[in-house]
């Protein structure tokens, strides 16, 4: 695909941004979960991994290496499971409090999966056989 490196870089650029943004609203505490403040739960900062990965990922979109693109697959498969228990963990219902979940909790969804989808098809130019 021409463009998968574009689209890969941008899509781990928009999920950094995500994690940001409010995942869930806890109503019966008044909490807004996102991805780096988790205050009054016990979740940590369940979106630093997701921005470290984008980060490095990043880097990897840009060397024009095999061993680059390869790396990229499996980072990408990891960001695309910790996308995936972001999402169970955070809209887990948990002592008879279900959060509301907003958008931005599925286009972290949304994005893994284009991240994973673009680093599997990366343009490298194969050498030619004599």
């Amino acid at each position: 695909m021409k463009h998968s490196q574009t689209i890969g870089i941008l899509a781990a650029i928009a999920t950094i941004a995500v994690c940001f943004l409010p995942w869930v609203v806890i109503p019966g505490k008044q909490l807004v979960i996102t991805g780096m403040d988790a205050a009054g739960t016990n979740f940590g900062k369940p979106g630093l991994v997701n921005s470290i990965l984008c980060v490095v990922m990043i880097v990897l979109f840009l060397v024009p290496r095999i061993w680059s693109k390869r790396t990229n697959v499996f980072l990408a498969a990891l960001n695309l499971a910790w996308c995936f228990r972001n999402y169970l963990l955070v809209s887990t219902c948990m002592m008879g409090e279900c959060p509301e979940k907003k958008s931005w909790l599925f286009a972290l969804l949304f994005l893994g999966i284009t991240i994973q989808l673009m680093a599997l098809l990366p343009k490298i130019p194969l050498p030619q056989k004599k």
